[in-house]
């Protein structure tokens, strides 16, 4: 294992969200309060930080590719999952929002009512940046019938793992410490390889936009949540191995259908363990 072989795709992940945060916060668009929220504390936060890992999520796939001249197919599909994970959430941090439509449940119903919700947006341009990630990063050759197979659990795991990290991002830097523990064994066991590449991408992301998370000067929000969880997400789907992936998918269907009916801040809070973890590193107070 070459040690460049993490350090440069996780070193253009870090870069890409730095001087992605740099020109965000020297003009942010529409104004500096445009983007201002009060988090869980009740602490002013602003939301250009999430909009910089959503950058930096999308950019990097394609600029370690270049550099590397290898891997274009996977970081096209990893820009494609990012940049709608990214987009789609920007739609939902700054539009208006429905307080009475909560969850993945709750926003699929409205649907079904006739009602489109920026939640509800968000679900159909997520899945489609998801499928189409999927259908570029699916290898040709096999039976069109299995292509299709592979295609849409792809697509579930992109789109899963990007819902999976906002309903994380409940408390400073909560959604970027589950994308550190998922993409680093992707990229230590699998350097120099498509989704090792992409895993490492996603930890220099990670630690670019973790210190000002921990410290409650910005927050993820939808847009960068999102962002970082699809390239986590395309990372999974790249992986080469089936049941691997089968398990990732199991994971996350029931991790999702649980978040319906259990508080994962809850879970947290209740075990030690988990309970330290969360705070590690986390503004005291």
């Amino acid at each position: 294992m070459s040690l460049l072989d993490l350090a440069v795709p996780a070193a253009v992940g870090a870069a890409a969200t730095t001087v992605a945060t740099a020109v965000l916060e020297g003009r942010a668009p529409g104004g500096r309060g445009r983007w201002d929220r009060t988090n869980f504390a009740g602490r002013t936060v602003t939301l250009l930080g999430g909009a910089a890992a959503g950058a930096g999520a999308t950019a990097a796939p394609l600029v370690t590719a270049a550099g590397q001249g290898r891997g274009g197919r996977i970081a096209t599909a990893a820009a494609l999952a990012a940049g709608a994970g990214a987009a789609m959430g920007l739609v939902d941090d700054l539009g208006e929002r429905d307080s009475r439509t909560k969850g993945l449940r709750g926003h699929l119903g409205a649907l079904r009512r006739g009602e489109l919700t920026t939640g509800a947006l968000k679900i159909l341009g997520i899945g489609a940046g998801a499928l189409a990630a999927a259908a570029v990063a699916t290898p040709r050759g096999a039976a069109p019938a299995v292509r299709a197979a592979e295609t849409l659990a792809g697509a579930a795991l992109v789109a899963g793992t990007a819902n999976l990290h906002n309903l994380f991002d409940l408390r400073p830097g909560r959604a970027l410490k589950v994308a550190a523990v998922v993409s680093a064994p992707l990229a230590l066991s699998a350097p120099a390889t498509a989704h090792g590449t992409l895993a490492a991408t996603a930890l220099g992301v990670a630690g670019a936009a973790l210190p000002d998370d921990l410290a409650e000067r910005t927050m993820l929000g939808d847009t960068g949540a999102n962002a970082v969880g699809a390239l986590v997400g395309t990372a999974l789907a790249a992986h080469p191995s089936r049941p691997l992936r089968a398990t990732a998918l199991a994971g996350l269907v029931a991790l999702t259908l649980l978040s319906e009916r259990v508080s994962f801040s809850g879970v947290i809070e209740s075990n030690a363990v988990l309970r330290r973890l969360d705070a590690l590193g986390r503004r005291a107070g």
